[in-house]
């Protein structure tokens, strides 16, 4: 029995975030050009944001370039984060993380707590308006091929199949839908999106796709403990040193709070659950006291991809593209699936590339400027990679962040000794105790040390909290490039903020002594641990440093 067909310029797989900015962006290309481009979006969900399912805090800097006016046109972005708090969690406590340790990319300032599937279905009533035609219920089974070996389109499944295959009464065959290019926004390990990534060996060359599930609870709270804006992450317990994986707490309007747990899927320990772990999770006093008395609405699970950039495969084939999750744009860094806006932003260049070949008739041809686009964010946004997999292991590497990202760090140890670090950084700011002797005790110090540990822990922190803002500020990257290039200052921080001129140590010792080190930067440059309101900028310590020692 032959299918029936539809004819469309554009065809979207699934109504997320990406697909559907791919849509609106299409859409509007097209009428600033005078043209007419059919555009379709099917989504497998009975209705838009059926299949939604994210925390989310969004970064609304995508949706002003794809919508400028959504303030005006109702988009449910109503509640701003008023409040940032990154906690680690113990077996009964736990310790919320100074602000200024974080990197800025880890903080929500002018950022919103939303429904992400509010959004979507915000977004959908836009794109109709534009003209986009959106199907939902009709999910996209199998896609389809040009004799050439280029995407013909896709084809929806059957409907009215009995579970062991046979045809019901109210049998309806699947429709076949024909484009010009297809566009894959369906999610993290979507059918279609394998069957297209091994047909035309997309993941040549890129490092293996990392994931996490998860886990998700959207609660209504008793109103005394609602506090609408504040957003909270964590770290810790219930989970070991051998799993990576975190929580998250958002506190949205009418006295909801979404609640997520999130396992990364390569923890060692086979029996592992990491719905008990969520469970687990929500029995901490910590988040226990917001949950006392409220009742959980509705609840739910997804893959998360978490390779990174480096893990993106090649993203266009002959006749379409992948977007969004289909693609990994999930931007890990800061916390959040911040989809929508990767979705908006990468995509400039399909768009744009894809409405020209539109416009002028050109069918099934690879988009050349999208791969062009991501390659140069690619190449200035991670340098070095960040995430990466291990050669020996396996298990995904985080390189130079791997004693953060895979709690690596004894952030216990830290909280122990934080009143005494307190008082070195102060003895250190007035010059009671010179930083060579505390190097020394370092030096010598043995595991019975405490102090000397929590030093150690703390210089890897610091450390990597320095790299991740080398990665991710410009103006710091170019001030510490410029002090490196003059190689006659190369090593006169090291050697005489450091260790007083006291004497080299041996090269096997390296990274150890800078673990050590390390800690010691914000208080040899007078910044008071202890007054955290009062710190400067990196690139003001390095001004700092640069007039101390003549640089």
């Amino acid at each position: 029995m032959s299918r029936e067909v539809m004819e469309f310029d554009v065809i979207i797989v699934g109504a997320g975030p990406a697909g559907l900015a791919a849509g609106i962006r299409l859409r509007q290309l097209a009428a600033s050009r005078g043209h007419d481009v059919t555009v379709c979006i099917v989504e497998k969900g009975s209705e838009v944001g059926a299949h939604i399912l994210s925390g989310a805090v969004i970064d609304p800097i995508a949706l002003t370039e794809l919508l400028p006016d959504w303030p005006s046109q109702g988009a449910p972005l109503v509640t701003p984060v008023t409040e940032d708090r990154f906690l680690f969690l113990t077996e009964t406590k736990s310790y919320a993380f100074p602000s200024w340790l974080l990197p800025p990319l880890m903080k929500n300032h002018g950022n919103y707590i939303v429904s992400l599937g509010q959004v979507c279905r915000w977004m959908a009533v836009q794109a109709e308006a534009l003209g986009v035609e959106i199907f939902p219920g009709f999910a996209a089974s199998e896609v389809l091929f040009h004799d050439d070996g280029s995407v013909k389109g896709v084809a929806t499944g059957d409907m009215g199949v009995s579970r062991d295959g046979q045809r019901k009464a109210s049998f309806a065959q699947g429709v076949e839908l024909h484009a010009k290019y297809t566009l894959l926004a369906e999610g993290a390990r979507g059918s279609l999106s394998k069957q297209v990534t091994n047909r035309y060996n997309l993941a040549k060359g890129c490092d293996p796709q990392k994931f996490g599930i998860g886990i998700k609870e959207l609660w209504e709270v008793d109103p005394a403990v609602h506090r609408a804006g504040l957003v909270e992450h964590s770290q810790g317990r219930p989970l070991g040193r051998n799993a990576g994986g975190g929580s998250f707490m958002y506190h949205l309007e009418g006295c909801q709070v979404s609640l997520g747990f999130v396992v990364q899927l390569d923890y060692e320990n086979p029996y592992l659950s990491p719905f008990d772990e969520f469970q687990r999770f929500k029995a901490h006093p910590s988040i226990k006291r917001y949950l006392v008395g409220g009742r959980r609405v509705s609840y739910g699970a997804r893959v998360i991809n978490e390779g990174g950039l480096q893990s993106v495969p090649k993203l266009t084939f002959p006749g379409g593209a992948l977007i969004g999750c289909a693609a990994g744009f999930v931007n890990l860094p800061r916390i959040k699936g911040t989809v929508a806006r990767l979705g908006v932003v990468t995509l400039s260049g399909l768009i744009r590339s894809e409405a020209r070949l539109v416009l002028a008739g050109v069918r099934h041809e690879t988009v050349p400027a999208y791969a062009t686009h991501h390659a140069d964010r690619h190449r200035t946004m991670l340098r070095p990679p960040i995430l990466r997999q291990s050669p020996s292991t396996g298990n995904a590497d985080y390189g130079a962040l791997q004693p953060l990202l895979r709690g690596c760090i004894n952030v216990e140890l830290i909280f122990e000794q934080w009143d005494q670090l307190v008082r070195l950084a102060a003895s250190l700011k007035d010059r009671l105790t010179p930083a060579h002797v505390v190097m020394q005790r370092l030096a010598n110090a043995n595991a019975s040390d405490r102090l000397a540990g929590a030093l150690t822990q703390l210089g890897r922190l610091m450390k990597t909290l320095h790299i991740l803002r080398y990665i991710h500020e410009a103006p710091l990257r170019d001030a510490i490039q410029l002090q490196l290039n003059r190689g006659e200052f190369r090593h006169i921080l090291a050697k005489s903020l450091f260790f007083a001129n006291q004497g080299g140590f041996r090269s096997g010792d390296y990274e150890e002594v800078m673990n050590k080190a390390s800690c010691l930067i914000p208080s040899s440059f007078n910044r008071d641990l202890s007054n955290p309101g009062h710190c400067s900028t990196e690139v003001d310590l390095l001004d700092q440093g640069r007039r101390a020692h003549r640089f």
